[in-house]
C-alpha cells in the first residue's frame, strides 16, 4: 500500500460513467419501475452509494477513504435501449476518490444486471470510465473525448 502520510489534505471528487444495453421493452420496464424484483434504478442508486464506501474491501491496497458524499444519476435511452449511469464521488483526504467512483459505477451496473437477467438475457455492460477528477497533486483531470 502506498504511504499517503506526507500527501496533503485537499478536496478530492471524481465522476465515472458507464452504461448497460438492453431491448427497449425492458428498458421501458426499468423506467417504470415494473420489473418483477422491484424498483431496479433506486436499488442500482443503494448498490453505488455502498459500493463506494466499501471500495477498500474489493481492490486490493486501495485505502479506506472518509468519503463526505455520493450521488448516482442514471439517463434512460428507452428508444436505444440504454441506461447510462453516472456517479460522483467526494472526499476531504490525501488520496482520490476515483476507484470509489468506477466502483460505484460497476455495482450499479451489475445492479442492473442482476435485477433485470430474468426478463431479458441480451444485456451487456459497457464504456466504464473516468470522467473527471479534482484535487491533489497530481491535479485535476477531464477525458477529452466522452465516450
Amino acid at each position: 500500500m502506498i504511504d499517503v502520510g506526507a500527501k496533503a489534505t485537499t478536496q478530492r471528487v471524481a465522476t465515472a460513467r458507464g452504461a448497460i444495453q438492453m431491448l427497449p421493452q425492458t428498458a421501458v420496464l426499468v423506467r417504470d419501475a415494473a420489473v418483477p424484483k422491484g424498483n431496479v434504478l433506486e436499488t442500482a442508486r443503494v448498490a453505488a452509494i455502498m459500493a463506494a464506501k466499501n471500495t477498500p474491501l474489493v481492490i486490493p491496497l486501495c485505502h479506506p477513504l472518509l468519503i463526505s458524499g455520493v450521488t448516482c444519476e442514471f439517463d434512460c435511452d428507452v428508444e436505444a435501449g440504454e441506461i447510462t449511469t453516472t456517479a460522483t464521488v467526494k472526499c476531504s483526504g490525501q488520496t482520490g476518490v476515483e476507484m470509489e467512483a468506477l466502483t460505484a459505477v460497476s455495482a450499479a451496473l451489475l445492479t442492473i444486471y442482476d435485477m433485470t437477467k430474468g426478463v431479458d438475457e441480451t444485456l451487456e455492460i459497457s464504456n466504464i470510465v473516468l470522467l473527471t477528477k479534482t484535487g491533489g497533486k497530481s491535479g485535476d483531470f477531464r477525458r477529452a473525448e466522452i465516450i
